[in-house]
C-alpha cells in the first residue's frame, strides 16, 4: 500500500502502522494477545469482535467515549469536522441556554481520536473517519437499546418500508414538492430537517402543545407511545414526519430534526476536560503521617488481637461457605470494633495469608504457619505487608452483608466476594490522592465524579447513568471503601495520603518501611504496676512481655496506653499454663518500673494457695482433696446439684459431668480446682496453638488478561509482523499452485521439494513452503534455506523470526517468492 492511499479496511491501516504503535495497541487491549494473533488480518479480526469492542470501550474516558457516540450518530465515513460539529453545535441557541465549552472541545477532540485511533475503536484518515462495525452496532439507536445519545434513527431507517402515498402525505404536509420517487421523498424530507430556515418555518406553524412534546423527546429517549386516537398535536406532528411510526403504539423523533433541535450537538452535556479533584482540607504533611503511623500501628495490634482470639481454633466454617453472622458478632466484640470494621480485619488477615481454614473434618479457621512468621517481622514490615496484601486483593469486606444475584447473603471469607475491578479502584483511588500536594485531604465527592468520568461505562447502574453523587455503582462503592479502608489501616492519616503510602506506591515496600520506622515507637520491656491491681503499658511492649501480660491480666482500655487488669480468673489462668506463683512475683518486680503493690503479691498467693488444692480427673470425673471438709462443701452446696456429685471414698467425689464442665462448674462456685492425668499428674493448660497446614494466600481475580511487558510486546509484534509477510507473501506459480486460493498450501512432489530447498540454499534466498506439524496443523512460511541434509532443512524462518529445522517429509510443497520480493 502507498503511503498516500488511505486504507480501505481496519486491516490495512494496522498494516501501516509503526511497530511501536502496535505495540501500543497490544497494551491498551492485552485481549488481542491471547493467543498471539498470526497475522495482521487476524489482529484486526479479533479487535472487532463484540467481547475485545466492549471490553475497550469500558476503559475510555467520558469524552473519548463521547467521541465514539458522536461516530455511531455519524455518517460512516464521518470527516473531522462533522465529528466536531457533533460535540460543539452548529452555534446556534437550542434553548438550553448555556456554553457550549467549543474551545475546550476543539482542543481535546484530537486527544480523544487519537485514543480511539490508538486501541483501533476508529481508524482511517481525518477526512475519512470509521468506528469499527461492532463498536458502531454498540452504540447505535435501536428500540431495545436506545443511543447513549439519546438520539433516535435517521428518516431513512425510520421510513423504511413506509408506503410511497404516505410518505407524499407527509410532504405535502410538510410544505414540500411531492414526488413519487421514495428516495427522493426520504431525500426531500431529510434535506427539510438539515435546513435550519425552513425548520424554523415549519416549527413557527406548530402548536405550542406539539413543541411541548418535541421538547419531552428531544434529549432522549426519542421513542414514544399513542393512543389509536392521538391528540392534535401529536397529529399535527406525525402529518409532518416530525414523529415516524416504529409500531402501531410507538412513534420516534427523526435524528435530524433532534439534532435542528440540538442546534446540531449529540451530546446534552459534552465532557472534554475531566473534573477538577477539589481539596476537603489542608494539612501538616507531618501531622497526616504521624497520624497514619498511629492508626497503622493500631491496624497491626487489631490483627494480632484476631490472630490471637483464634489461636487456639477459630469458629467452624458454614455448609456454604463463610463465617456465620453470631461469630462475626463476636469476634466484633471481641476486638472492640463494628462489624463491618470487623469483617474488614478477618478478610484482610485471610488475604495476608494469615488465617485459613485448616482442612480438618470439622474445618474451623485458624492462624496459618506464615502468622508466626509475620509476628515476628518487625512493626513497619509487618504493615507493608497487610498494606500490599491490601492493595492486591480483589475480595471486597464492603460486601459482606449484602446479597448475591440469587438473593442469598454474603458472608465474611464466604465465596462470592471477589470483585476483579477492586485493585484497579484502589490504585486509583490513591494515585487520585497522589496528585494533590502532601498533606491535602481530598473531597469525597469529586473524587467519585472524577472516577466516573475515567470509567464511564463501568460505572453505570443496572438501571443506567447514575446521578452525581449516587453511590449505587459496584466502582463508587469500592472507592468509598477504599477511602474508609485507607483510614483504618494507616494509609491515610486524617483524610490525606501519608508520605510512607506514597513511598508504598511509588518504589515498594521497602522504601515505605524505612519511612514508617522512625514514625513507631520502640517496643518497651516494662509495664507501670498500680496499688488498684492495674498495669499501665505507656506504649507498644515487646512481644514476650505482651504475650505473658495477656496470659497473666485481662486487657482492660486500649489506646495510646494499654491498661492490663488483675483478677483471680487471670492470676488461676497464668497457673494453669504452668507457671508457679514465685514465677509470677519475679516476673513482675523484673519488668515493673513501680514496686509490686502489697494487695497484687496477696492476689497471687491467695490464688495460688488455692490453686490445685482440688483434683480433677476421668471418672466420667473425679474430684480429690486431702482436706474432707472442702468436699462437703461442695456436696452441701446447692449449686454442686447439676454436677451430680457422690462420695467415693472421704478424700474423692465421683461426677457424671465430664472434666472439663465439671472444673467450669467448681471454678464458677469460687473454687480453684486444677485437672490433672491419669497419672496423677497436674496437666498444664498453656493457650492453645493450633495451627493450619501451611497455606497460600488466595489469588486475586484477575481482571481480562494481565498488561504484557516490553518483552513480550516486542516479541509479540515481530511474531505478527512475519506471519502477516509470510500470508502475503507474493510466489510464482506453478503447476501444483497456480489458481490456489491464498490460503492454500503449495503441493510439490518430494523431489522438487528437495531441488528446490537445496537450490535456495546455495543462492541465498528465501522459498514459500506449506508445513505440517506432528499435531496436522498445517500452516504456510516464508523460510531462507542454510543447510538441507538428512532429510531435513535448516532454515531462518521469516514467520517465526528465528532459525528452524523442518523434515522434509512434513514440508508438502515449495514455491519461489516473486522477483520483486527477492529483490
Amino acid at each position: 500500500m502507498g503511503t498516500t492511499t488511505p486504507p480501505r479496511t481496519l486491516a490495512e491501516a494496522l498494516r501501516a502502522r509503526g511497530d511501536e504503535s502496535l505495540a501500543g495497541l497490544l497494551r491498551a487491549r492485552p485481549d488481542l494477545l491471547s493467543p498471539v494473533p498470526n497475522d495482521i488480518t487476524q489482529l484486526a479480526t479479533r479487535a472487532g469482535t463484540r467481547a475485545s469492542v466492549v471490553r475497550a470501550l469500558e476503559h475510555l474516558d467520558r469524552f473519548a467515549l463521547q467521541t465514539a457516540e458522536a461516530l455511531a450518530v455519524a455518517p460512516d465515513p464521518a470527516p473531522y469536522d462533522t465529528l466536531l460539529a457533533l460535540l460543539t453545535g452548529d452555534g446556534q441557541d437550542d434553548g438550553e441556554g448555556r456554553d457550549d465549552a467549543g474551545a475546550a472541545i476543539t482542543a481535546a477532540l484530537p486527544d480523544a481520536l487519537a485514543t480511539l485511533r490508538e486501541q483501533a475503536l476508529v481508524w482511517g484518515e481525518d477526512a475519512r473517519l470509521h468506528l469499527v462495525r461492532t463498536a458502531r452496532e454498540l452504540l447505535a439507536p435501536s428500540p431495545q437499546h436506545p443511543s447513549p445519545t439519546g438520539l433516535g434513527p435517521t428518516v431513512s431507517e425510520a421510513t423504511a418500508g413506509m408506503s410511497p402515498g404516505r410518505l407524499q402525505e407527509i410532504l405535502t404536509a410538510a410544505g414540500l414538492p411531492a414526488t413519487y420517487d421514495p428516495v427522493s421523498a426520504v431525500t426531500a424530507l431529510a434535506g427539510l430537517f438539515t435546513d435550519r430556515t425552513r425548520m424554523a418555518e415549519l416549527l413557527d406553524t406548530a402548536p405550542v402543545e406539539a413543541l411541548s412534546v418535541l421538547d419531552r423527546l428531544v434529549w432522549g429517549p426519542p421513542y414514544g407511545e399513542v393512543t389509536p386516537n392521538p391528540t392534535p398535536p401529536v397529529q399535527w406532528l406525525r402529518d409532518r414526519g416530525l414523529l415516524l411510526p416504529v409500531s402501531t403504539r410507538t412513534v420516534v423523533l427523526p435524528r435530524e430534526a433532534a439534532l435542528h433541535l440540538r442546534a446540531g450537538r449529540a451530546h446534552r452535556v459534552p465532557e472534554p476536560v475531566a473534573p477538577v479533584l477539589v481539596a476537603a482540607a489542608e494539612r501538616d504533611p507531618q501531622a497526616v503521617d504521624r497520624a497514619a503511623a498511629g492508626q497503622g500501628f493500631m491496624a497491626l495490634s487489631t490483627v494480632e488481637d484476631l490472630l490471637k482470639l483464634w489461636n487456639n481454633g477459630g469458629p467452624a466454617i458454614l455448609r456454604a461457605g463463610g463465617l456465620s453472622v453470631r461469630e462475626l458478632k463476636r469476634a466484633a466484640g471481641a476486638l472492640d470494633v463494628s462489624e463491618p470494621v470487623a469483617a474488614f480485619w478477618i478478610e484482610l488477615a485471610y488475604a495476608a495469608g494469615l488465617l485459613a481454614s485448616d482442612g480438618e473434618t470439622d474445618e474451623r479457621y485458624a492462624p496459618t504457619p506464615a502468622s508466626d512468621e509475620w509476628l515476628d517481622l518487625p512493626a513497619q514490615d509487618r504493615w507493608t505487608h497487610l498494606a500490599t496484601a491490601w492493595l492486591a486483593a480483589t475480595r471486597t469486606a464492603g460486601l459482606i452483608g449484602g446479597q448475591d444475584a440469587k438473593g442469598r447473603a454474603l458472608s465474611a471469607l464466604g465465596p462470592d466476594l471477589d470483585r476483579s475491578a477492586a485493585p484497579e479502584v484502589r490504585h486509583r483511588v490513591l494515585a487520585l490522592f497522589a496528585s494533590l500536594p502532601p498533606g491535602t485531604a481530598p473531597d469525597p465527592q469529586t473524587l467519585l465524579a472524577r472516577l466516573r468520568w475515567e470509567r464511564p461505562l463501568r460505572s453505570t447502574a443496572p438501571g443506567g447513568p447514575t446521578a452525581p453523587g449516587d453511590a449505587s455503582d459496584l466502582r463508587s462503592r469500592i472507592a468509598l471503601w477504599t477511602v474508609n479502608d485507607a483510614e483504618l489501616l494507616g494509609i491515610t492519616g486524617r483524610g490525606a495520603l501519608s508520605s510512607q503510602a506514597r513511598a508504598l506506591l511509588d518504589e515498594g515496600p521497602a522504601a515505605a518501611a524505612a519511612r514508617l520506622a522512625p514514625l513507631i515507637p520502640e517496643p518497651l520491656d516494662h509495664v507501670l504496676l498500680q496499688a488498684d491491681l492495674t498495669a499501665v503499658a505507656p506504649g507498644p511492649l515487646e512481644r514476650p512481655l505482651a504475650e505473658m501480660l495477656s496470659v497473666l491480666a485481662d486487657v482492660e482500655s486500649k489506646g495510646g496506653a494499654t491498661v492490663y487488669r488483675f483478677t483471680p480468673g487471670s492470676v488461676r489462668r497464668a497457673l494453669d499454663a504452668g507457671r508457679a506463683a514465685t514465677d509470677l512475683h519475679a516476673f513482675l518486680a523484673t519488668h515493673s518500673r513501680t514496686p509490686v503493690p502489697q494487695p497484687l503479691s496477696y492476689l497471687i498467693d491467695d490464688v495460688a494457695r488455692r490453686h490445685g488444692h482440688l483434683r480433677i480427673g476421668a471418672a466420667s470425673a473425679y474430684v480429690r482433696c486431702d482436706d474432707e471438709a472442702v468436699l462437703n462443701e461442695i456436696l452441701a452446696d446447692k449449686r454442686s446439684a447439676t454436677l451430680r456429685l457422690r462420695r467415693l471414698a472421704p478424700t474423692v467425689l465421683a461426677a457424671q459431668a465430664d472434666p472439663g464442665s465439671l472444673l467450669d462448674g467448681l471454678r464458677e462456685m469460687g473454687y480453684a480446682p486444677a485437672a490433672e492425668s491419669a497419672e496423677g499428674d497436674v496437666l498444664i493448660t498453656r493457650a492453645g496453638a493450633r495451627r493450619t497446614p501451611p497455606r497460600t494466600p488466595p489469588v486475586p481475580v484477575p481482571e481480562g488478561p494481565p498488561v504484557p511487558d516490553a518483552t513480550l510486546l516486542a516479541a509479540a509484534v515481530r511474531a505478527v509482523r512475519a506471519g502477516d509477510s509470510a500470508a502475503r507473501a507474493v510466489h510464482k506459480d506453478t503447476p501444483d499452485t497456480a489458481g490456489a486460493g491464498g490460503g492454500s498450501l503449495p503441493r510439490t512432489t518430494p523431489a522438487e521439494t528437495l531441488a528446490t530447498v537445496q537450490a535456495a540454499a546455495m543462492t541465498g534466498s528465501a522459498v514459500w513452503i506449506g508445513y505440517v506439524n506432528a499435531e496436522g496443523a498445517a500452516s504456510q512460511r516464508v523460510i531462507a534455506p542454510v543447510k538441507v541434509e538428512g532429510g531435513f532443512v535448516t532454515a531462518y524462518d521469516h514467520t517465526a523470526d528465528e532459525v528452524r529445522t523442518y523434515p522434509l517429509h512434513r514440508i508438502t510443497g515449495v514455491a519461489e517468492l516473486a522477483d520483486e520480493q527477492t529483490t
